[in-house]
């Protein structure tokens, strides 16, 4: 098997130029998909036959917090592989997913104190689920702390490589926590791969604004790894060339 993809993926000049075109129509097509989502399941979709209109928050909360978690596991990957093989290309990943998986995190947080306030009836609990999605907003943004803080790059891309791996432990709490412990959080409600628990006219919308989270998770990570790559190879000879041919 070879490894020569890996190699290539893990070299900023190849990155970046393969990859320079591609975040303007991931966008587009994520701002598409998240305007069908949100006019399907704010206008169209059915009320539910117990929470009435207040479960429409659904389409926001559950997309972002499966990406707080899809984001924390690629950051994970990505840690380990700097640590095991000092890829060029791992800490500038971390760099770019950190601050829009703990974006992530504090949106599914918010919407789910709002959604619990008419379900619940209360804004918060100490449940092992919401408790463990508020451990992973303090990951992300430890691993931003120590990026900022360390001024010798080396030091803080280590350390953000060794937090972002040790934070992978949470990842199973997050989504085990509703069945190991008695939560007041419903079980998972969205799954590709088993049938959906909710009416199709209710599931469609929501299947729009996970795939066009997606895709605007995509978008934005990809230009903020083009902004980091310019960042750190300021100084070579292919980025200056990229700049007067290409302009940035």
């Amino acid at each position: 098997m070879s490894w020569a993809w890996f190699h290539r993926l893990g070299s900023p000049k190849w990155f970046y130029g393969r990859f320079k075109a591609w975040p303007k129509p991931l966008f587009c097509l994520a701002c598409l998909c998240l305007m069908v989502a949100m006019v399907w399941g704010l206008a169209i979709a059915p009320p539910d036959y117990q929470q009435g209109n207040s479960f429409r928050i659904i389409y926001m909360h559950v997309p972002s917090a499966i990406l707080a978690q899809s984001c924390y596991f690629f950051m994970g990957v990505a840690g380990l592989v700097y640590l095991v093989w000092q890829i060029k290309m791992s800490p500038i990943f971390l760099k770019a997913v950190a601050p829009f998986g703990a974006l992530m995190a504090f949106i599914a947080l918010l919407t789910g104190s709002i959604w619990g306030k008419p379900t619940w009836g209360t804004w918060w609990v100490w449940d092992a689920r919401l408790t463990s999605v508020l451990v992973l907003l303090f990951l992300y943004m430890g691993i931003i702390a120590v990026q900022s803080a360390l001024e010798e790059r080396s030091l803080a891309d280590k350390a953000a490589a060794v937090v972002s791996v040790v934070g992978l432990l949470n990842l199973p709490v997050i989504k085990y926590s509703v069945e190991w412990w008695n939560t007041l959080h419903q079980g998972a409600t969205f799954s590709i791969t088993e049938p959906p628990s909710m009416p199709m006219a209710m599931w469609l919308p929501l299947l729009f604004a996970v795939i066009g989270m997606y895709l605007l998770a995509a978008a934005v990570i990809m230009w903020r790894m083009q902004t980091e790559i310019m960042r750190r190879e300021a100084k070579t000879h292919w980025l200056k060339q990229e700049v007067l041919s290409d302009g940035v």
